[in-house]
């Protein structure tokens, strides 16, 4: 069934998706100063101080950077600088928002955070995403709607599995995965984690409830 969001849920999206965004365009303003730098055989972390740093750098000969590429390292510089705040004012008030919960989805996030290996990312992710306007009947309806549901094939007297579907939400997908992972190390003797060990600690195919 689709379920379309209201205009609060939908906004209430906003946040992290932004942050999302920004993590990424941090990454390539950092991969974008690293290959600046590397194409004239240097290297230099984009971190605090860089910018006074990068007067000192000098080619393989000693002379200075040409002056076109030191514009542009630090245009490059300032951009990712801005990013880092704007990065930082966002998990400012998502911090400010999680220490009032004054909504029920604020509360959601709040009670999820309360479960060892669940911060402040997935709790936020998950609730947001799913369970502040979704409604799921049991863990297939979650599986499916998140496209962690299996593909088995079947054909004649051949049967296998085609791994999971895929076909949902990929920012919840990929964060449960993750999750998962993260159980198995925090919560080693959780029963949930001793069915995974005793089911696949041998290999063998996914199966799925």
């Amino acid at each position: 069934m689709v379920r379309v969001p209201n205009v609060e849920d939908e906004d209430a999206r906003r946040l992290h998706r932004e942050r999302e965004s920004l993590k990424k365009e941090r990454t390539r303003h950092r991969n974008r100063i690293g290959a600046l730098l590397v194409a004239q055989g240097l290297r230099l972390k984009p971190n605090r101080g860089f910018l006074q740093r990068l007067e000192t750098l000098t080619l393989w000969d000693g002379t200075s950077l040409p002056a076109e590429l030191k514009g542009e390292l630090e245009r490059e510089y300032r951009r990712l600088s801005m990013v880092e705040q704007q990065l930082r004012a966002l998990e400012k008030t998502r911090t400010e928002r999680i220490a009032h919960a004054d909504s029920h989805p604020l509360r959601q996030v709040v009670q999820l955070m309360g479960l060892r290996a669940i911060g402040p990312n997935c709790a936020w992710l998950r609730v947001m995403e799913f369970f502040a306007w979704r409604g799921f009947r049991n863990r297939r309806q979650l599986g499916a709607c998140a496209g962690l549901t299996g593909t088995p094939y079947a054909s004649g007297g051949r049967k296998r599995d085609q791994g999971i579907s895929k076909a949902g939400n990929a920012r919840v997908r990929t964060m449960m995965v993750e999750i998962t992972w993260l159980w198995l190390r925090y919560q080693p003797s959780s029963t949930l984690s001793r069915w995974f060990r005793e089911r696949f600690a041998g290999g063998g195919a996914w199966r799925v409830a």
